[in-house]
């Protein structure tokens, strides 16, 4: 675990690394440039560079868009025979057709052309012979720059069409090569079961199970933390640093009880426990230790707690640590009785706190009197990449990049209808930590880039999350415990 929780800073020193290696050796070549044809036209030359790097070159990408995903399924995968033929897909004769609400990814290999290096390679998916209602449903799904591998395509949703007409696949700055794989994945209909939604931070559960907890049958949201820290916003409005945090803790906490109500969860089902953000890693190391806010100059949870209906063990005393955080999550197992838990994955998703808040679960579902239960597990963070799910908003979900061999996955997909994610949208537009207009120099960024580069970014809100968030398709993976 703790491998996966240094990778990414490990990834992005080496990044850096290489940025200034490649401004190291940059520099006699400007030099060269300038003793050969005038100092005064080195400025245009860096400034068409750094506009450049800004338009087609800025994505964090930390692994080659050249390597195969190293996907595995998991045991409950079949693989559905198919003849792919002049970009149409259908199922063989002998295949067994899939339900309506199967899980199914296509694996297929993508090949950049030479515009897929600065246009955003895509994958568009529809009907064969598609016209008017039929055309609308049309999905679009994209990838890396430079992509040439193996990925996966997410064709849930489309069961029917293709056992009736078959898709259409039509590769944009991008050429499909090799025979693709279907594979099926039954899941049962998790709307219907009582879940428990894990966040480690207000907007977790928005951003990640919006659609799916707005759908089920009953639900229960937890948020971990306070997320008080990184207070600039505030501080600009004058607020002192400790005051600012203490105020953003504040607001979050409100929005953790409030914004689910949009979705249909009553306040009663919601509970913030108001531990601090960023310390949940060093109470896993001293279970017994009260472990301090950061930036708020607070070692109590209770004022981060003061719009829970319940009350809880760690009220009592209000001392952050990871006992009364075991201690708070199994009295809210045993009162919820959850079918389903959902929160983040270990391994994908490398957030301290989102590997912390998965540890702390398991170490509470072991001291509880619960049995066998399904996790379903998400990724808001990536360690491979920042960009994740790749493309506009509205569209598909592909799998995100995995270039290690790694477990078994078991991908649940979960189809969200264009009135749930513009419900969506506005319950992240609630969220007061992703309101904060972006710095100019990425506001800069993002111009260059829907100029250039053909990019649309949603009107929702400035924060990435509103293009990474507002899809057609949540994608959690199953895991069971016992």
């Amino acid at each position: 675990m703790d491998y996966m929780t240094t990778r990414k800073t490990r990834l992005l020193a080496r990044h850096r690394r290489k940025k200034r290696l490649l401004l190291f050796l940059a520099l006699p070549v400007l030099a060269g440039i300038g003793l050969c044809v005038g100092t005064l036209w080195v400025f245009p030359l860096l400034l068409l560079a750094w506009v450049a790097h800004e338009a087609w070159f800025s994505d964090h990408l930390f692994y080659t868009p050249g390597a195969d995903y190293q996907y595995r399924f998991g045991s409950r995968a079949r693989i559905l025979p198919t003849h792919f033929a002049e970009g149409r897909l259908t199922l063989a004769d002998e295949a067994e057709p899939p339900d309506a609400d199967d899980t199914l990814f296509l694996g297929l290999r993508l090949r950049c052309r030479f515009s897929g290096r600065f246009l955003d390679p895509a994958v568009v998916i529809a009907a064969n012979g598609a016209e008017g209602k039929d055309a609308a449903s049309a999905d679009c799904q994209t990838f890396e720059r430079g992509v040439a591998g193996l990925r996966y395509l997410n064709l849930t949703g489309f069961a029917n069409t293709l056992k009736n007409k078959g898709l259409n696949l039509l590769g944009q700055h991008c050429r499909l090569a090799g025979e693709p794989v279907l594979w099926c994945i039954p899941n049962p209909d998790y709307r219907q079961k009582r879940l428990l939604v894990i966040a480690p931070h207000a907007d977790d559960a928005e951003l990640a199970a919006f659609g799916l907890y707005s759908q089920a049958k009953e639900v229960w949201i937890v948020t971990l933390t306070a997320g008080e820290i990184e207070t600039e916003h505030y501080r600009r409005m004058g607020f002192p640093p400790a005051e600012a945090a203490r105020i953003k803790g504040r607001l979050r906490a409100w929005d953790s009880i409030a914004v689910p109500l949009w979705g249909g969860v009553p306040p009663e089902r919601c509970v913030q426990l108001g531990y601090f953000c960023l310390q949940l890693s060093a109470m896993r190391v001293e279970p017994e230790k009260a472990i301090p806010s950061r930036e708020a100059e607070l070692c109590d949870t209770r004022p981060f707690r003061c719009c829970n209906r319940i009350q809880l063990v760690g009220d009592a005393d209000g001392v952050p640590s990871w006992k009364n955080l075991l201690a708070d999550l199994r009295e809210l197992m045993e009162r919820a009785r959850p079918e389903v838990i959902v929160l983040p994955h270990p391994c994908l998703d490398p957030h301290p706190d989102h590997v912390a808040a998965h540890a702390a679960v398991l170490e509470a579902l072991r001291a509880s009197s619960l049995r066998t239960q399904i996790l379903l597990a998400y990724a808001n963070n990536l360690h491979d990449t920042d960009h994740w799910p790749m493309g506009e908003a509205h569209r598909g979900v592909a799998l995100p990049p995995l270039t290690e061999t790694a477990e078994a996955f078991t991908p649940y997909v979960l189809g969200l209808d264009s009135e749930c994610q513009r419900d969506k949208a506005m319950a992240l537009a609630m969220m007061h930590d992703l309101a904060p207009r972006l710095p100019r120099k990425h506001r800069l960024r993002r111009i260059l880039q829907r100029w250039l580069a053909c990019r649309r970014h949603p009107p929702y809100g400035d924060n990435e999350y509103f293009r990474k968030a507002v899809r057609r398709h949540e994608v959690f993976f199953q895991e069971t415990w016992k």
